[in-house]
């Protein structure tokens, strides 16, 4: 399969939408990134439509084409009838002065093909004995059927896609001709490079503009009409069926758009639920007006996308030679790309590994991309997932973790809204204010166990407050209080230290200071008396004496 969608590594960002998008979860997460893996890829582009940072490429066939235009051969363009609703107002016509000025010798529409195809579709159900038809006109549905449900490969119409039909009737009539398909879709890219011969390459809408827009060509909007164009019908959801006679005995005939629609009805095949039936299949959700480039780029609206390509199309078949059925014939085989199948025991190891030790854990919430728990495990064994990706087990985790160092912290924390509602309190801070249980506190106001007056000077000016001694009365407990808002959570946190056992130590050695105080006083006084009496006889000393004794109280006081 060619390499048509690529990755730009440094936009991937552990989102995980495009998992979730991917119909056949084609994806292998490794470092944090997302790798499309190539034998499972279906090329639907559900993940180049939804990737949020543009991380997904398709590859550019623009150099290519300038190649095939400056090789001296005439270079015939195919256009897929989808072009009236990528580009409005502008018809065949005008599309094909534009793209002549581009150095294109000639623009035919695709719809001519699919003329071929569809009458090749009802000489099959006239003339032919099959109990089941799919359409093989979407690329990705055969990819698909080939990769995922190679069971229903003998229903699978071994007819080529118009987009090959109408390559082949160019090149039958001008025989040195080179062709360029131009679509919205992904898929084509690989299905001309696979088959080759037929196609020589593929442009996409948006290339298509870009070139138009580097050599200053502007598309006119004027809107042809022409009576032999029905086959135009072909990209909407039931196009095909509309421009068939649908009158083969005993058919019912069936549109299906969207992948998943298709998978369901492809199982319902292969467990024998369905005969007799005609299935147009389309990979995309309104056919090929709803394909990944035109989402990416183009304002779709699938209504009046449909009554665009409704106005255009013809009441006539448009006039062709149809060719004999072994020259549009095309084989499909089955392409092999299922890893093993991990044991039982190996699943069960993952998911113990991801926190889920019983059926009630796996919570298949699909936040990983993956249907299951255990879809994820066996992706994880197969090396196209990691643990991490698990949203609940790396959030349970961050909250064991966190709720670990609350519960032990020696500090009480209390969290409070805006509102001053109590949110979360630990242990530590359940203690200093003898509060029974966390329940009986959780989201009431924090006047009922607190002075609220602290969060409040906070909330409104956004300063924070450190270490301010405070005493509750109410809990005969002194403690030191941290208040700080945080306004991306608009929350208040609240950090209690005790210092209730320092305080009564301060305060018991602030008592024997004083005692001490009183002690020296009184001797200081005694002393001063002895002093006076005997004074006379020591003269000098009762002064030198007054100086000890006072420096001996002034150390006691600095203590």
């Amino acid at each position: 399969m060619a390499n048509c969608l690529t990755l730009k590594k440094s936009n991937c960002k552990n989102c995980y939408k495009c998992i979730r998008h991917c119909p056949v979860k084609a994806i292998r997460f490794s470092g944090n990134q997302a790798h499309i893996i190539g034998n499972e890829c279906i090329l639907c582009g559900h993940c180049f439509v939804v990737c949020p940072q543009n991380a997904k490429e398709i590859v550019d066939s623009t150099e290519k084409v300038r190649v095939l235009l400056q090789s001296g051969d005439p270079v015939v363009v195919s256009l897929a009838p989808s072009f009236i609703a990528n580009y409005e107002s502008v018809g065949i016509e005008s599309m094909r002065r534009a793209l002549k000025k581009l150095g294109f010798f000639d623009v035919e529409e695709t719809a001519i093909g699919a003329t071929i195809v569809k009458t090749e579709y009802e000489r099959m159900l006239r003339e032919e004995e099959r109990d089941i038809i799919i359409t093989s006109c979407c690329h990705s549905i055969n990819l698909l059927i080939q990769k995922y449900f190679p069971a229903s490969l003998e229903y699978l119409a071994d007819v080529m896609s118009p987009m090959q039909a109408h390559c082949a009737d160019i090149k039958k009539r001008m025989p040195n001709a080179k062709t360029v398909f131009i679509g919205p879709c992904v898929a084509k890219k690989d299905e001309a490079e696979y088959y080759e011969g037929l196609v020589d390459a593929v442009l996409t809408f948006e290339e298509l503009t870009n070139l138009l827009k580097t050599e200053h060509i502007e598309l006119e909007q004027n809107i042809d009409n022409t009576p032999d164009s029905r086959a135009r019908f072909f990209p909407t959801t039931g196009g095909i069926l509309k421009t068939m006679a649908q009158n083969a005995p005993g058919y019912t005939y069936i549109a299906l758009d969207g992948v998943e629609n298709c998978i369901s009805a492809l199982r319902d095949i292969e467990s024998g639920k369905i005969h007799k039936c005609f299935i147009e299949m389309s990979a995309c959700v309104g056919s090929c007006v709803g394909g990944p480039v035109m989402e990416k780029y183009h304002n779709a609206s699938p209504i009046k996308d449909y009554i665009t390509i409704a106005d255009y199309a013809g009441e006539r078949d448009f006039d062709v030679i149809q060719p004999a059925s072994k020259e549009i014939k095309k084989h499909f085989t089955m392409i092999e790309h299922k890893l093993t199948q991990p044991s039982e025991n190996e699943i069960m190891n993952v998911l113990r590994q991801m926190g889920k030790f019983k059926p009630a854990d796996e919570l298949n919430c699909g936040s990983c991309g993956y249907n299951s728990c255990r879809e994820k495990a066996i992706a994880i064994i197969q090396g196209k997932a990691e643990i991490s990706m698990c949203l609940p087990f790396l959030k349970d985790k961050a909250e064991s973790f966190s709720d670990t160092i609350v519960k032990n912290t020696p500090n009480g924390l209390i969290v409070l809204n805006e509102n001053l509602e109590v949110q979360q309190i630990n242990n530590a801070a359940r203690k200093i204010m003898n509060i029974r249980a966390a329940s009986d506190v959780l989201g009431e106001p924090v006047i009922r166990i607190l002075d609220p007056s602290l969060f409040v000077q906070v909330k409104n000016n956004g300063r924070t407050i450190r270490d301010q001694r405070t005493y509750l009365a109410e809990y005969k407990k002194y403690v030191e209080q941290t208040i700080v808002y945080d306004p991306d959570s608009h929350m208040l946190v609240g950090i209690m230290r005790d210092i209730t056992d320092e305080e009564a130590d301060r305060d018991k050695k602030a008592r024997f200071n004083k005692q001490t105080l009183e002690v020296a006083d009184s001797v200081v006084e005694k002393q001063m008396r002895i002093v006076q009496e005997i004074a006379s006889l020591l003269g000098e000393t009762a002064a030198e004496t007054k100086i000890a004794l006072t420096k001996l109280k002034e150390s006691i006081e600095d203590e």
